[in-house]
């Protein structure tokens, strides 16, 4: 050792290590850049001294160790081969790789005590090694899915030829912000010359990086079409082994572009636990396989090194998409991936990528550039661009930001770099949806106000960027699966829980992988967005939502003592996948909406915006339902069917069966206390034989609670009024037996399937039917609808504008207007809430043009090419025909008071601290009403000596004929807008004690001067006589009607009286249908009917049939005979005929009399075996070959019809 002192080796501001070559590095930080805290402070080394001298002396120790190498002569056939992967614990575990051959490790060893030697140092213990990474957590099973991950590194070595001396650099000038400091090289001690390089300035390791993109690419390339720095890897046939692709430059596609597009999206749910559990990678693939998830690209999230080398191995797979962006790590010469979960892209087409860094450390996001698919522009082939995400999960202030980060980062960097490529961005964004969990999470203060407002700055930032996201769009213009035994009475579902991709009310994966009961909500994570000047969406699916087979798995808890077998789904999420059209010339873009909603959105005021206020406001409502009420309509509709089918397993025998749908506010999940049950029955009889036989079914269920109230006939159907367990019910039935044998797949299918090439009658009785399942299925967000539903339908019965028989606004019309306005809010993919979408809703409608304009949805009448008539003042466009106009009862008076209330409610919501409570008000403004006017009409209603529920029924006759009144004072006074109020006042005196009763019926009388000439006392002497003339005419029409009205028993007047004169009045709020009466025969049908019920079976007996008040008794025989239709619906559904026992006879065109049994007779007309039933000459029961039915003869053993009927 040379004089000067001696030389401590205390310093950890330099290090003697050696460093491999740079080409070697990638590998190795494709690891240490995620798990190393000092990559970027330190290079790819081996550490021979560390800690080393002080920087002073780094010239003298660097002398004394050229020194004494010179003395040892040349120093070579130093190699280092890393293959070996392991980790030491010291408070924390270190991940490394290192070199176990011994005849090269005693060399480096000789080396290094050469080295200290030199340094006058004993020689210490020496473990050589290379780190790539740190964790704190040394037992964790993420530390040991890292230890096996740095194992998957394919080995590597390298000649060792120099030694590099490194000093610290502190200096903040020099570094980057994010780390405190960096070693950087001092010199080089070249190991064959044995002379030291030393730079003038120390240089670090990291500052030369270029960009991501290859340097070799030639010049005048445009920026667009440069294609990234990673291949595609390929199965290779003839290696027998994955390969990397050649890339090439796409500027032009290498074949012609498809047209079309099918990409999927699937989070496949990752286990952290060691070792990985293999047990759901078949049902992954299998749902990878599976029909509704196959695509052109398809995107893998949460993957790991285990699953893709699994993955990589199935050829059935490797078919379908022969591109994949990782080769598997379990081949020696590939790379592991990079993270613990990742994200993989599979490909039909050829492509390359990169990987975009994002502020978080432990996210990247994929950028996929394909050869052959995108879009032209001036001569120049721009290829597509995908980018792929994976964002930060969690709901809270720090992981929100994180996510507005990592999103800011990609939507900034994509349209810089690539401006005018297709671009689609797609994967799990890890944003809630779910309004209750948001808003509970605010409510706990598990975030703040600022972290919910960044929750919906990441929904802008998407349409701010240009981006459609493509299940909202399908949705709207499509519809999405509908589920309709889906609980639809959800009280925690505020919105945006529809087109959820992780449901842990569903999916016990999700269920288990969150903690809080606020956040066991569905959420959407999972998306594809497309930039709209490039793509149309075609179609969106999910897949994924079937279990695999049961598992068996040990109980490992303390309260499991056995083995528990259980099916599991594949993963927690669903997967997703949308069909896209490439044209950007496509005349099926996204509809233009501007003309259809010309306002801009108006934000809710401070006390609005809250869902939650909104939710907790309408509970408050006496109408709002409890769980008891939903509970009790669920029991009444589940005994109606049950009664009605009485377990009848039609399709076992051959027939198609009876599908009973519940329809209007109770099918739309909008129902409120006083709602009724409106219920289709379709099927595949006559609509007379259905009848009969449903009356003989619930009069059998009488002591079930089950009651027959009315039989109404109208001009296309008739209702049976029914209460089944004190629930009123409307059962309606429509005889389709093509849509009944196809449910429910017919709900699915256009209006143009000729599966609808029905009478305009069947068509008519299956509209409500129809235009529901079309409401459900586009609305985006069905809960935050079905909040604005019950809000506009409290507010319209509290303004006494709810009333579609007097001309106002009924269910179905709330619900078309408030659709189209959700549609229209939500076509670019940003959730709408519930107060946005009212306070827009009573915006546009404030505005409205009803004389001129029609309301209807433009996204399912894309072409109307609907003709409004003079007669029709306000124009509500349903769906589905014969009629399309819901507001043909609206006059110009009702339209008037209609649009009046609207701009009230909009003028409301503008006023600054409006709430929801002050908005509705405490009660009906019927009191208002009564003080608005200087002049009414009241029409009175009386009745004695008759039951309530008798009277009632001519007070509710009188309250009908109204409707005519209306009209007629709206065409003979056309300068009156009268204004009926649709309820019945009493005297404010009146007890529901009184053996009489007197209601009344008013209507407000304002003249319309909006011309603004002033009005003459003759002008008003004029109406006054018109109006009086109506009145007259009104009563005698009323008292004229001897089926109603009766003057033994009651009374009614109509008469034009001041406001001073109307007495002291209240709405009647008495609960009628407590006093309704179970229907008599002649309330439910006629002889005919009573007959066809008789011929069903036995069953309750009837209910006050008198006999002598039918017809007068039929002669021996009429000649009537039942048709082979009737018979064979009777063979087939009579529960106490064995239609196994009958054949039918018929009559062959070619071989003359056939015979087939009845239950393989096919009544379908689509059906390849359809024989027309006018051919049919006979019915045989085989057991004893006698005929039952002879149509030549006319004999009917079954009915007793024809001749039969003679022998009675």
């Amino acid at each position: 050792m040379a004089s000067g002192g001696p030389l401590f080796i205390d310093s950890y501001d330099t290090a003697l290590c050696i460093i491999p070559p740079k080409h070697l590095w990638p590998p190795i930080d494709h690891l240490r850049s995620i798990y190393d805290p000092a990559y970027k402070k330190w290079p790819p080394h081996i550490n021979l001294v560390y800690p080393f001298v002080s920087a002073r002396d780094l010239p003298r120790a660097s002398d004394l160790i050229l020194s004494r190498f010179q003395e040892a002569g040349k120093i070579d056939d130093l190699n280092v081969r890393l293959d070996h992967s392991g980790g030491f614990i010291h408070k924390k575990i270190t991940f490394f790789m290192q070199d176990k051959d011994p005849a090269r490790l005693s060399k480096l060893a000789e080396l290094r005590a050469m080295i200290l030697d030199s340094l006058g140092c004993k020689p210490n213990e020496f473990q050589m090694h290379m780190t790539f990474g740190q964790s704190k957590e040394p037992n964790s099973p993420l530390s040991k899915h890292i230890l096996e991950k740095i194992g998957l590194v394919p080995p590597f070595e390298w000649k060792v030829e120099k030694l590099h001396i490194l000093i610290r650099d502190k200096d903040k000038a020099h570094i980057c912000d994010d780390i405190s400091s960096r070693m950087k090289i001092w010199g080089e001690i070249d190991l064959l010359s044995l002379t030291l390089l030393k730079t003038p300035n120390p240089n670090g390791f990291y500052e030369d990086e270029s960009s991501t993109s290859p340097a070799n690419i030639e010049p005048g390339v445009n920026p667009g079409c440069r294609p990234l720095s990673r291949p595609a890897y390929t199965f290779s046939h003839v290696e027998g082994k994955w390969m990397p692709q050649r890339i090439r430059v796409a500027t032009q596609p290498v074949e012609s572009a498809p047209e079309t597009l099918v990409v999927a999206s699937y989070n496949i749910h990752a286990d952290i636990q060691y070792p990985p559990c293999r047990d759901r990678y078949s049902i992954i693939v299998q749902n990878l396989l599976d029909r509704s998830a196959i695509a052109d690209v398809l995107i893998l999230q949460e993957v790991t090194d285990s699953f893709l080398s699994h993955l990589c191995e199935k050829k059935m797979i490797r078919e379908k998409y022969p591109y994949f962006s990782n080769g598997p790590p379990n081949q020696l010469d590939i790379r592991p991936l990079p993270f613990y979960t990742n994200v993989i892209v599979l490909s039909k087409w050829p492509f390359t990528w990169d990987l975009l860094s994002l502020p978080s450390s432990q996210r990247n996001s994929v950028t996929v550039q394909f050869y052959n698919i995108g879009a032209q522009e001036r001569g120049v082939f721009l290829p597509l661009i995908l980018s792929v995400v994976h964002l930060t999960s969690g709901l809270t202030d720090n992981s929100i930001e994180k996510k507005k980060q990592e999103l800011l980062s990609i939507i900034k960097y994509i349209p810089k770099a690539y401006p005018s490529n297709p671009w689609i961005l797609a994967g799990d964004f890890n944003i809630p949806t779910s309004i209750y969990t948001i808003e509970t999470a605010a409510k706990r203060k598990e975030i703040s106000s600022s972290g919910v407002d960044t929750l919906n700055e990441l929904e802008s930032m998407f349409t701010q960027a240009g981006l459609v996201d493509t299940w909202t769009s399908a949705c709207i213009q499509y519809g999405d699966s509908l589920e309709l035994d889906r609980n639809q009475h959800d009280f925690q579902a505020l919105g945006g829980e529809r087109g959820t991709t992780f449901d842990p009310t569903v999916n016990d994966l999700a269920e288990k992988a969150v903690r809080s009961d606020s956040h066991k909500r569905p959420q959407r994570y999972d998306r594809i967005l497309v930039r709209s000047r490039d793509f149309t969406v075609a179609g969106f699916n999910m897949f994924g939502q079937s279990t695999g087979p049961p598992s068996v798995r040990v109980g490992t808890d303390s309260e499991s003592d056995g083995l528990d077998e259980q099916h599991s789904y594949g993963s927690g999420h669903w997967g997703i996948r949308c069909s896209l059209k490439t044209s950007r010339n496509s005349s099926a873009k996204l509809l233009n909406t501007s003309n259809i909603l010309r306002q801009e959105l108006d934000p809710a005021s401070s006390a609005l915006p809250h869902v939650g206020g909104l939710a907790a406001c309408l509970s408050k409502q006496p109408e709002f339902p409890s769980e008891a009420d939903v509970a009790l309509r669920e029991t009444a509709l589940s005994l109606l069917k049950e009664v009605l089918l009485e377990g009848e397993d039609s399709r076992a025998r051959g027939l198609p069966t009876f599908v009973i749908v519940p329809v209007g506010s109770y099918g739309l999940g909008v129902w409120t206390t006083t709602s009724d049950i409106d219920c289709l029955c379709i099927g595949p009889i006559s609509s007379k034989t259905f009848f009969a036989l449903a009356i003989q079914r619930l009069r059998k269920a009488a002591s079930r609670g089950v009651k027959i109230l009315r039989r109404v006939d109208s001009h296309s159907s008739t209702v049976l009024e029914l209460e089944v367990g004190h629930i009123k019910v409307d059962l309606q039935y429509c005889s389709a037996i093509s849509i009944a044998e196809t449910w429910p797949v017919a709900l699915t299918l256009p209006p143009t399937d000729p599966l609808f090439k029905l009478s305009p009658n069947v068509l008519e009785q299956l509209k409500p039917m129809r235009d529901l399942i079309h409401i459900l299925r586009t609305v985006p967000d069905l809960a935050a609808f079905r909040l604005a539903y019950l809000l506009v339908k409290c507010w319209a019965k509290r303004r006494g504008i709810y009333a579609a028989r007097f001309g106002y606004l009924g269910g179905f019309q709330i619900s078309i207007l408030l659709s189209r306005v959700c549609k229209v809010l939500s076509q670019d993919g940003r959730p709408a809430s519930a107060p946005t979408i009212l306070t827009t809703f009573f915006n546009h409608y404030a505005g409205f043009n009803w004389k001129q304009d029609m309301a209807f949805d433009p996204f399912f009448h894309k072409q109307l090419r609907y003709t409004r008539t003079p007669q029709e003042h306000m124009a509500i466009l349903g769906f589905h025909g014969p009629r399309l106009n819901t507001a043909q009862t609206a006059s110009v008076a009702t339209v008037h008071t209609i649009s009046n209330e609207f701009k009230r409610a909009n003028s409301l919501l503008l006023q600054p601290g409006m709430t929801w409570s002050q908005f509705l008000g405490e009660h009906a403004d019927s009191a208002e009403f009564l003080n608005t006017y200087e002049m009414y009409i009241k029409i009175t209603g009386q009745f004695w000596g008759l039951p309530l529920a008798k009277g009632n029924v001519f007070v509710d006759w009188l309250e009908s004929k109204c409707v005519s009144l209306l009209s007629d004072l709206s065409k003979q006074v056309p300068h009156m807008n009268p204004r009926i109020w649709p309820g019945r006042f009493v005297h404010q005196d009146a007890s529901e004690e009184d053996t009489e009763y007197e209601g009344h019926y008013l209507i407000g009388l304002e003249r319309n001067d909006s011309e603004g000439e002033p009005t003459t006392k003759e002008a008003l002497r004029t109406d006054s006589e018109r109006v009086l003339i109506i009145l007259r005419k009104f009563e005698s029409q009323i008292r004229s009607d001897s089926k109603y009205f009766d003057p033994k028993s009651c009374w009614m007047g109509a008469a034009a009286v001041p406001r001073s004169k109307l007495g002291e009045l209240r709405l009647d709020t008495r609960d009628w249908t407590q006093y309704t009466v179970e229907a008599g025969d002649d309330d439910i049908g006629d002889s005919d009917l009573w007959d066809l019920v008789d011929a069903e079976g036995p069953g309750e007996p009837r209910v006050k049939r008198d006999v002598s008040t039918h017809s007068p008794k039929k002669p021996a025989y009429e000649g009537k005979f039942r048709s082979a239709s009737d018979v064979l619906n009777r063979l087939r559904w009579d529960q106490a005929i064995d239609s196994s026992d009958y054949m039918v006879g018929y009559e062959d065109r070619f071989s003359g009399v056939m015979e087939r049994s009845v239950d393989s007779w096919k009544s379908e007309t689509t059906h390849e075996e359809f024989i027309p039933e006018h051919r049919i000459v006979y019915f045989k029961r085989k057991s004893d070959g006698a005929v039952v039915w002879d149509k030549e003869e006319r004999r009917d053993e079954i009915f007793g019809s024809g001749v039969t009927s003679l022998g009675r």
